[in-house]
């Protein structure tokens, strides 16, 4: 789930969402003004870093993968899956922040950062 740390930075799972923007405007097709303008800016300012969480995950099993460091194509192929899968979810909390349906909104949520935990544990765990 997003917090807010005390310089005014959002975070989800501790990680620092501000720098991943530009990720999310190429790859979702989402902008900062789509919270704003949204009738329900709080859900749809929670989906919006939800989607930079996302972009965040896959920079990190990229790097992870053009780097060869990914443990084994078995590990490769679940991460795949969470990531996927995440991004799948957040459509979905996306459309129940157009609907107003908070609740919704942060079940899918916490589904999405399950499957990031996930991918980003696959994606950081070296070869033996």
């Amino acid at each position: 789930m997003a917090t807010t740390n005390r310089s005014g930075c959002t975070l989800l799972n501790g990680i620092t969402l501000a720098g991943m923007a530009i990720l999310a405007v190429l790859s979702m097709g989402a902008s900062p003004m789509d919270a704003l303008v949204s009738p329900h800016p709080d859900a749809a300012h929670a989906v919006h870093d939800a989607e930079h969480a996302v972009d965040y995950a896959w920079e990190t099993y990229h790097r992870a993968a053009l780097g060869g460091t990914v443990a084994s194509p078995d590990i490769q192929l679940i991460v795949e899956d969470h990531l996927h899968e995440s991004r799948s979810l957040v459509i979905k909390a996306r459309e129940a922040a157009d609907r107003g349906d908070r609740e919704s909104v942060d079940n899918y949520l916490r589904e999405i950062q399950q499957h990031l935990n996930e991918a980003i544990k696959g994606s950081t765990e070296t070869k033996k």
